[in-house]
């Protein structure tokens, strides 16, 4: 689905991206593939994704599917708001949504695990955000020239302000997700100390006014803080996993004492 995102994107922008430096080379923007065919592409993705989404539940697809809208509306976005950044993390992040449905439970009859999704799905859109804020820098100056809005033109003064900002919500959000899930202090304290020291470096380290630099923390940046995140939930599988065995391992006497 990101793939057909990328497709959409690039067919609102043919006639926009010539004029902006780093996107001047794509194929529709120097017309080495037609729209039809561009289209064609698209349709190819949507079918390989559906195709992927039918293996799961059924109430999966119902789910899903509504992503489509916001995949479709994010590059229209930059043209009338400058926070498209905003609606590309609404749509990014809706594998949010697609965890519980994946494992049977319905999120409208289970109050705590519907918070938790909530919880997690701000959570994500505060980190696209953040990180495609950065990203929209690359392009700042051809953006100003064409008329393309983005957060970066809108928050130009302040920029590590918001970045810093977006940082504190996507942990303080994440950490919200796991307490309303029941997670152990391993995931909470591993989570929260490695996601507030990688992306804390990397608002401090990055250049704004230097490309390369916005480009190499657009690339990488993300790997340090989802390595993070995946080692806290290696962790806490680790953690639930030895205490399963060793409640197993109780003798009868204490098992009557915890009932």
């Amino acid at each position: 689905m990101r793939g057909a995102g990328c497709t959409i994107n690039d067919l609102w922008d043919r006639n926009l991206d010539p004029r902006v430096a780093r996107t001047r080379l794509r194929p529709l923007a120097r017309q080495a593939v037609t729209p039809f065919r561009a289209l064609t592409f698209t349709g190819f993705q949507l079918v390989a994704g559906l195709s992927l989404l039918l293996q799961f539940p059924t109430p999966c697809l119902y789910y899903g599917i509504p992503s489509l809208m916001l995949v479709g509306t994010y590059p229209l976005a930059k043209r009338v708001t400058h926070y498209p950044q905003f609606v590309l993390g609404l749509a990014f992040s809706w594998g949010a949504f697609m965890g519980f449905p994946a494992l049977g439970v319905d999120l409208w009859s289970e109050p705590m695990a519907l918070k938790a999704v909530a919880a997690l799905y701000a959570s994500c859109v505060s980190w696209t955000v953040l990180y495609d804020m950065i990203y929209a820098y690359m392009d700042i100056k051809d953006d100003a020239k064409v008329g393309i809005k983005s957060i970066a033109l809108r928050h130009e003064k302040e920029t590590k302000a918001v970045l810093s900002g977006l940082a504190i919500a996507q942990t303080t959000l994440l950490i919200t997700a796991a307490a309303l899930l029941n997670a152990s202090p391993v995931f909470m304290i591993g989570t929260s100390a490695s996601t507030a020291a990688t992306l804390g470096f990397m608002i401090w380290k990055v250049k704004l006014k230097d490309v390369s630099s916005c480009w190499w923390w657009f690339k990488y940046g993300a790997w340090f803080t989802g390595g993070g995140i995946s080692f806290g939930l290696f962790a806490e599988y680790i953690f639930q996993m030895d205490r399963d065995d060793r409640q197993l391992e109780l003798p009868p006497s204490a098992w009557r004492e915890l009932i």
